[in-house]
């Protein structure tokens, strides 16, 4: 069974009801560690050698976090800063996250309407987080599109539920081997059939 690090970064989770029902539902599961960076570094002293002990310890890599100004809160940018080092995680001797998986899980206050050329965000999703793509392409990864849970501010209980469920399921996807080809012409990982709660 694979091993996940879920890279968590939400510095108001107590005021996000989508972030703790996903997080929430998750935790626990075997070979599952949920590494939340806000409650590791309050101070932003981030302990690089222990991070990238972690990441070599898992075999996929999901970047869980809200989607802050069309891109992530500021400590895991830090993070993403200080811990994928030249020649460590990439560079001539940068071998250490070569073939691992890796995505992001991100939650939107906007609903996927206002995330096209035609909404008042101008760009998809799949777009802003081009960063991370290539981030993990410069490391040698394989990026996955996102799980994304959009229109946050108006979700309905039981459309949050759902998602949570797919969440989970899409943690045992992974860890049973699931492949990149699965879903290749898709926008947003939610969209493969395995995920579908009815």
């Amino acid at each position: 069974m694979k091993k996940i690090l879920i890279i968590f970064s939400h510095p108001k989770l107590e005021k996000s009801r989508a972030n703790r029902s996903l997080i929430e539902h998750i935790r626990g599961k075997d070979q599952v560690t949920i590494h939340d960076l806000y409650e590791e570094y309050p101070d932003f002293h981030i302990d690089v050698p222990r991070e990238q002990q972690l990441l070599e310890q898992h075999d996929i890599i999901i970047w869980h976090h809200p989607f802050y100004w069309y891109s992530c809160p500021p400590l895991m940018k830090q993070w993403i800063d200080m811990v994928l080092e030249f020649n460590w995680a990439y560079g001539p001797k940068g071998k250490a996250l070569h073939n691992k998986i890796c995505l992001n899980a991100i939650t939107t206050g906007g609903s996927k309407e206002v995330y096209c050329s035609a909404g008042y965000n101008s760009f998809t999703v799949e777009q802003f987080l081009r960063p991370f793509e290539q981030t993990s392409n410069l490391c040698g990864m394989t990026y996955f599109p996102p799980f994304a849970v959009m229109g946050t501010h108006s979700i309905s209980d039981e459309v949050l539920h759902n998602y949570k469920i797919s969440y989970g399921k899409l943690i045992d996807l992974l860890q049973a081997d699931l492949s990149l080809q699965d879903f290749e012409k898709l926008s947003f990982i939610n969209d493969i059939p395995q995920l579908k709660t009815t």
